[in-house]
């Protein structure tokens, strides 16, 4: 395992700035997420975005993936390719992951959106997803285990009969797209590194109905599917240790994602 990043007080502005610029594009998305668009629109107004406010979107071209954004629907875990032929429709849940750059700095974080009338299974899967994610903000304090983030997720989850996806996790950020540490979001109690001020990470929970284990396409190397075609949900922020708790960096306020 290599060294988690302590970042100092310039560097935690300028990831703050990037995190909050990835929130506010979330934000600007919202209002396009709607049936009979495409996925690949909405990365056109994701990428514009990001460009016209001094960024650019780190996604494109990582490590060879092709879009701006990921763009997840249904049983869909993650990794998600924008493309033409996929549309919107009635019932559809999907989430939207972003990562910025700017000035050099990362920011990401993503959240569900849903189309139209949505199956009460689908509706609670979505709350509960971001409940679970934050029990796991709840545990970011200096002096605890990295291991209670995903103790905490974890419990929550298998006490409401959902899995947690195991083969991907939160990690650093802030002067790299994927620092140290890696953030399970399943794990023992008391578990890993300590926590400490200045340290930024992700955590961002992908939580099935059915099976946890994902399927990674073989055609396109990224989508990674649930292995039973059941839905799961994601949400996912940005997180400063201060010296008392936590700062949420993408945080900015609440919009709407029911469609």
């Amino acid at each position: 395992m290599g060294k988690i990043i302590i970042k100092n007080q310039e560097q935690i502005e300028g990831i703050r700035k990037s995190s909050q610029l990835a929130g506010n594009t979330l934000k600007y998305i919202s209002e396009h997420v709607k049936a009979g668009v495409s996925t690949a629109y909405l990365d056109k107004l994701i990428d514009e975005y990001i460009r016209d406010n001094g960024a650019i979107p780190a996604p494109l071209n990582y490590h060879g993936f092709p879009k701006s954004c990921c763009i997840s629907l249904n049983d869909v875990i993650c990794h998600g390719i924008p493309d033409e032929k996929t549309i919107l429709k009635d019932g559809d849940i999907l989430n939207v992951d972003v990562t910025t750059i700017l000035d050099g700095y990362y920011g990401d974080t993503s959240t569900m959106f849903t189309i139209g009338d949505i199956s009460e299974e689908a509706d609670r899967l979505i709350e509960d997803t971001e409940h679970a994610l934050y029990l796991g903000i709840e545990e970011v304090k200096p002096g605890n285990y990295f291991g209670n983030i995903g103790f905490a997720i974890n419990r929550f989850a298998k006490a409401k009969k959902y899995s947690v996806v195991y083969q991907f996790c939160g990690h650093g950020i802030g002067l790299e797209f994927h620092e140290e540490p890696q953030v399970e979001h399943a794990a023992p109690r008391n578990s890993g590194d300590l926590m400490k001020a200045g340290m930024i990470f992700t955590i961002e929970p992908m939580i099935n109905i059915g099976k946890a284990k994902a399927i990674i396409d073989e055609k396109d190397g990224w989508t990674a599917r649930t292995a039973d075609q059941k839905l799961s949900a994601q949400f996912e922020h940005t997180i400063l240790v201060t010296n008392d708790g936590y700062e949420i960096l993408t945080d900015v306020g609440e919009y709407n994602i029911f469609k």
